[in-house]
């Protein structure tokens, strides 16, 4: 047992899901993992194994896989996470999907048991509604790759208690995450920011302005940024993007946050980045 928690459920093993439940194994928590399907699972562990063997050989701490995936118990059913003290939905950023995550979790977890959202664009207190306990709904908005970010923004809803962002903020700081406080708005702090920035250099490529190697390189040789904007849609996911953006367009009614046409066809073409090999750029295995 560790600062307070025991059991965690991390539900949705995407890539999200997959380096929260990675962080938190790393830290000593034991986590149930749950998703739709075997199949899904069991490319979550190998790629959490992958994880922990290239860990060194990128600069970062040398990672036992066996031991970090023995704390790491995967299912397919919603019902393994009722015990759990706190739970960090991790789903697509599709709010019917949330919902229907939360109608369940709401229907079998017990009134004190702290539910995470992990979000990058979806108002907190709009989830929060979803239950019967929105007291005990918050935010938290976990940067990719998780287990080497330390830093995410820590969202309360309208009626998020005081008692669940305490416990929230202990189980940050005991998975070595400094939380930031922003209020709840659409998009928080980063993505306001972000995906325009991202949706704009998806532009220039849709307009035939510059390819997306040309667009990075700016990024990246005159302003010093490690990755450019569209690099950063590969890791992220080129269809997050797109429902990030297509959620800021819906809650501001503002047209600077139209999604670009190009991040449409791509979800579409399964050009996703990084997790389907290609984005705006190949990448190889």
């Amino acid at each position: 047992m560790r600062n307070g928690a025991s059991t965690i459920g991390v539900i949705g093993a995407g890539v999200m899901g997959i380096g929260v439940a990675q962080n938190l194994a790393q830290f000593g928590y034991d986590v149930v993992l749950v998703d739709t399907g075997e199949e899904i699972l069991a490319a979550a562990r190998a790629a959490i194994a992958g994880h922990c063997r290239m860990s060194a050989l990128m600069g970062g701490p040398a990672l036992d896989a066996a031991e970090i995936l023995s704390r790491i118990a995967t299912s397919t059913s919603l019902d393994e996470v009722a015990k759990a003290e706190v739970v960090i939905e991790n789903v697509t950023e599709n709010v019917e999907i949330k919902r229907a995550v939360h109608e369940r979790l709401d229907e079998i977890c017990p009134a004190e048991t702290v539910i995470i959202v992990n979000t990058s664009a979806i108002p907190i207190t709009k989830v929060g509604a979803v239950g019967r306990h929105p007291e005990r709904v918050v935010g938290v908005h976990f940067m990719n790759p998780v287990p080497v970010k330390p830093v995410v923004e820590l969202i309360p809803g309208f009626h998020t208690s005081a008692e669940t962002v305490r416990r929230t903020r202990d189980l940050l700081r005991g998975m070595g995450k400094r939380a930031v406080d922003v209020k709840d708005a659409c998009g928080f702090v980063s993505n306001r920011v972000l995906m325009l920035t991202v949706n704009e250099a998806a532009y220039l490529v849709h307009e035939g302005v510059a390819t997306a190697e040309s667009v990075d390189e700016v990024f990246r040789g005159c302003f010093g940024h490690p990755m450019g904007p569209l690099e950063t849609a590969d890791l992220i996911g080129v269809d997050t993007i797109l429902y990030s953006m297509e959620v800021l367009y819906e809650h501001y009614a503002d047209s600077k946050y139209r999604p670009c046409p190009l991040l449409k066809q791509m979800t579409d073409a399964g050009l996703h980045g990084r997790k389907s090999g290609r984005g705006f750029h190949t990448y190889a295995g």
